[in-house]
């Protein structure tokens, strides 16, 4: 059964976010656009993963924002959800900053081979929408049975 498209609330964009493990970044390259699929985690108001030295990522203009999505599907009710995150990024390479993403939660890749580079992206912009009922699409909320 599919439903309506609404806005979600910039709370509930935030808890969705934080509940993931994997998302998609997205950048522009002198070749054009790129979507890369990353492990995650959010830390404050920015979403944190890691990637490869030498990939198109690393090699990335750091003066071009960045966009994040997340989201969940039910292909057969055609209902789901999707939050997109849009920021600067930046290399993280301060040992303290590196020290608290660790204890907050270190993104772990699941690509095998070396993933050293600590990516931050901290939002300037938060959204998100919903297709169908939120009772039916969204996991229950933290706190709540």
């Amino acid at each position: 059964m599919t439903g309506d498209e609404h806005e979600l609330t910039s709370s509930q964009c935030r808890e969705l976010l934080a509940g993931g493990v994997l998302g998609r970044v997205a950048f522009c390259t002198g070749d054009g656009p790129r979507i890369l699929p990353v492990n995650y985690t959010v830390v404050d108001d920015a979403v944190v993963f890691r990637t490869s030295a030498y990939g198109a990522l690393a090699a990335h203009d750091w003066r071009s924002p960045l966009a994040f999505e997340v989201d969940a599907v039910d292909h057969v009710a055609q209902v789901g959800w999707s939050v997109l995150a849009i920021g600067a990024g930046e290399r993280v390479a301060d040992a303290d900053v590196l020290e608290r993403i660790r204890i907050a939660g270190d993104p772990r890749p699941w690509p095998t081979g070396s993933r050293p580079l600590y990516v931050r992206l901290e939002w300037r912009e938060l959204t998100g929408r919903v297709v169908g009922a939120e009772d039916d699409v969204l996991p229950p909320r933290r706190g709540q049975d």
